[in-house]
């Protein structure tokens, strides 16, 4: 997406398979392996580290920073088949949400606002829509009830 001055950036989405969860958003000009690296040791520390990484094919995830990180905390990195985007079609689906609920209809002033109001989407994503798949539960009522806060999760990151 790009800011009302015409500057570009991007949005990094990282899902845990299992709640349905919207995690982390990143957001930033560009998002390299270290924003990536970044965002799981913010998501480890407070939820543990994820047993597995379902990623596409982009820089930032094909790097020895991200594989690194990968082994040192006994992650497997699940790498999509280049132009298979039904390898991840979850992913690939919340972020169609995302993008035709959130980026496509605010007009973005700055960086900083279009962090607060994609932390906006994100909260209200996990805490008020139920999902069918979660028998209508929201993200963050299934991870409660389903004691999410010791298991290790398998997330899915892609970037926009």
């Amino acid at each position: 997406d790009q800011l009302a001055n015409g500057m570009k950036f991007r949005t990094l989405t990282i899902v845990d398979v299992f709640t349905r969860e919207a995690l982390a958003f990143e957001v930033g000009p560009r998002l390299r392996a270290e924003h990536v690296v970044a965002a799981l040791n913010r998501l480890a520390a407070q939820r543990g580290a994820p047993t597995c990484l379902f990623v596409d094919n982009g820089s930032e995830f094909t790097g020895l920073l991200l594989d690194l990180w990968a082994y040192h905390h006994q992650t497997n990195i699940d790498f999509s088949r280049p132009g298979t985007p039904t390898d991840n079609s979850y992913i690939e689906t919340f972020n169609g949400s995302f993008r035709y609920e959130c980026p496509n209809v605010h007009w973005f002033a700055s960086m900083a606002e279009a962090q607060t109001t994609i932390e906006a989407w994100r909260r209200d994503y996990n805490e008020n829509r139920p999902h069918m798949a979660l028998d209508e539960m929201t993200p963050a009522a299934f991870a409660r009830q389903n004691g999410n806060a010791g298991r290790k999760p398998n997330l899915q990151n892609a970037k926009n």
